[in-house]
C-alpha cells in the first residue's frame, strides 16, 4: 500500500474502528489498487468517495409472533454506490447481521456488479431477524414489517434488493407482496421472484453454475478440466447444490457438503441420486447434513467444533475446492491443508470466505485462487437478466438465461485474467478483478463529476 492508498485506509478505520469485515474488504481492495492509480492519478479522489456508502438507512422492523409477543429487530439497507446504475444488491436475514457486515458486502458487490458488464450499482442489506424456526406466518408478518419501512428507499430504477442468507422465494415472495399493496404498482424491485410473477429461469442456480462457469475458464489456462477432478465444496445450501451439479455436468466428482453441525466427505462422490436426496433434505425438509451419512453406505460425518480446532473438511484431498458457506470459513492453516492436499485451484462461492492469509498461502504456492467478487457473480449476473426481462416484459427460456450466464462468466475471467497480465501480475485474480471493476466505477464517477 503506498502512503496516499494508506492514508485513506487508515481514515476507514478511524471513522468506523468497530467494523472489522469492512476493513478487511476494503485492505483488500486498496492493497490490488497502487498500478492502477499510477497510470491515473486522478483516480485517488474517487478511491476517497468509494470507501463511504453514498447513504445508510437503518430502521426497526416491529412484530408480533404466533403467541402474541412483540420482537423489535433492526433493518438496513446501504446504498453504497450508484455510478453505473440502481443500487443492486441482496437482503440477509441472520443474527449476525449487523452495519460492518453489510457495509463488506455492499461495497464487495460495487466490484461484483461492475465486472458483470450489466448497469448495475452495489447495495447491500438485511436484518438481525432469524428465520429458522419461524412459522410461515411469523417470517409473513416479519417481512410486511420489514418491507413498510423499506418500500420507500427502493425502486425498479433506484435500488433493486434480492435475496441472501435466510432470504429465498418464500421471504421475497412476502416481500414483494408488501411492496406491491404499498407502492401500488408492479414493477421488478426485487429479483430472485417466483417464476409466475416476474421471476428468471436459472436464477436459483445462478451463482453456483456461475462459480463453475469460472473455475472451469481458471483451469483451462493450465490445461486443465473439471473431467476427472475431485473437488470439495462447503455449505449445502443454493450455491453448494448447485455447483455440485455443473461439476458432475462437467465430468467432475464432488466429495464434501456442509453446514453448521459438520461436513460430510463422500469417497465415491455425490453423484446426481445423492444430490437430489440432499436437495430434497435441505430445501424441503429442513434438516442437517450428517444424515446424509446415516443413510448412504460409507460415508463419514465430522461434527464442527469451535476454535482452535481446524475445519476437517479442507483437509480433502482434491483438484478444486469451492468454499460456499459463509465468510471467513478458511483461514491460514486451512489453505496449507488445501496446498498439502494437492489442489490446483480455489474459487470463491460464498462472499470471503478466505481470510487474508489463506490467500496469501494461495498466492505464494501458485495455487489458482478466484475472490467471490469475480466467481460468485453469477446470481447477481442473472439477478440483472431478470432486471431486463422485467423491463421488457418477457421472459427468456431455461437455454437462454444460461447461455448468457456463461457468457457473462467467461467474460469476467478474461477482463480479469487480462487485467492482472497487463499491470504485471499475471494469474492474480484478486487484483485483476479489483482493478477491472474499480475502473468502470472510477471512469463512471468521474465523467459524471460525482467526486
Amino acid at each position: 500500500m503506498n502512503n496516499v492508498i494508506k492514508s485513506v485506509y487508515d481514515s476507514v478505520i478511524a471513522r468506523d474502528p468497530d467494523q472489522p469485515e469492512f476493513h478487511q474488504a476494503v485492505e483488500e481492495v486498496l492493497d490490488s489498487l497502487g498500478p492502477a492509480l499510477e497510470d491515473n492519478p486522478s483516480h485517488i479522489d474517487v478511491v476517497k468517495g468509494m470507501v463511504e456508502p453514498e447513504r445508510v438507512i437503518q430502521f426497526r422492523v416491529p412484530w408480533y409472533d404466533d403467541d402474541g409477543q412483540l420482537h423489535v429487530n433492526r433493518g438496513f439497507r446501504v446504498q453504497f454506490n450508484s455510478a453505473i446504475g440502481p443500487y443492486k444488491g441482496g437482503l440477509r436475514f441472520h443474527p449476525s447481521v449487523n452495519l460492518s457486515i453489510l457495509k463488506f458486502l455492499g461495497f464487495e458487490q460495487v466490484f461484483k456488479n461492475s465486472l458483470t458488464g450489466l448497469p448495475m450499482g452495489g447495495g447491500k442489506g438485511g436484518s438481525d431477524f432469524d428465520p429458522k424456526g419461524r412459522s410461515d406466518a411469523e417470517v409473513k408478518r416479519f417481512c410486511q414489517s420489514f418491507m413498510s419501512e423499506l418500500w420507500r428507499h427502493i425502486g425498479a430504477d433506484l435500488d433493486v434488493p434480492a435475496g441472501d442468507i435466510g432470504v429465498g422465494g418464500r421471504e421475497i415472495g412476502f416481500l414483494f407482496g408488501m411492496y406491491r399493496k404499498l407502492a401500488n404498482e408492479f414493477t421488478g424491485v426485487l429479483t430472485g421472484k417466483g417464476l409466475p410473477y416476474g421471476g428468471s429461469l436459472i436464477r436459483p442456480e445462478a451463482t453456483g453454475y456461475g462459480l463453475v462457469y469460472f473455475a472451469r475458464e481458471m483451469l483451462a489456462t493450465k490445461g486443465k478440466s473439471f473431467d476427472g477432478a475431485t473437488v470439495a465444496i462447503s455449505g449445502s445450501g443454493n450455491v453448494a447444490q448447485f455447483a455440485c451439479e455443473k461439476v458432475l455436468d462437467l465430468g467432475g466428482r464432488p466429495v464434501t457438503m456442509s453446514d453448521s453441525s459438520g461436513y460430510i466427505f463422500d469417497a465415491k462422490g455425490i453423484d446426481r441420486e445423492k444430490l437430489s436426496w440432499i436437495m430434497d433434505l435441505k430445501n424441503n425438509r429442513r434438516g442437517r447434513i450428517k444424515e446424509y451419512a446415516e443413510n448412504f453406505d460409507g460415508v463419514e460425518f465430522t461434527e464442527s467444533k469451535p476454535e482452535p480446532n481446524l475445519n476437517q473438511l479442507w483437509r480433502t484431498q482434491g483438484d478444486g475446492a469451492l468454499p460456499g458457506a459463509t465468510q471467513n470459513e478458511i483461514n491460514g492453516n486451512e489453505a496449507k491443508m488445501l496446498v498439502d492436499g494437492g489442489v490446483i485451484a480455489v474459487a470463491e462461492g460464498a462472499n470471503m470466505p478466505c481470510t487474508p492469509e489463506a490467500v496469501e498461502v494461495f498466492q505464494k504456492n501458485g495455487i489458482l485462487f478466484a475472490p467471490g467478487k469475480a466467481s460468485n457473480a453469477g446470481g447477481v449476473a442473472t439477478s440483472g437478466l431478470e432486471m431486463s426481462q422485467n423491463s421488457l416484459r418477457m421472459s427468456w427460456t431455461r437455454e437462454e438465461v444460461d447461455q448468457k450466464l456463461e457468457a457473462i462468466m467467461v467474460n469476467i475471467h478474461k477482463n480479469a485474467f487480462e487485467t492482472a497480465e497487463r499491470y504485471g501480475m499475471p494469474g492474480d485474480y484478486v487484483a485483476g478483478a479489483n482493478i477491472a471493476g474499480f475502473l468502470k466505477v472510477a471512469e463512471s464517477t468521474m465523467a459524471q463529476g460525482i467526486l
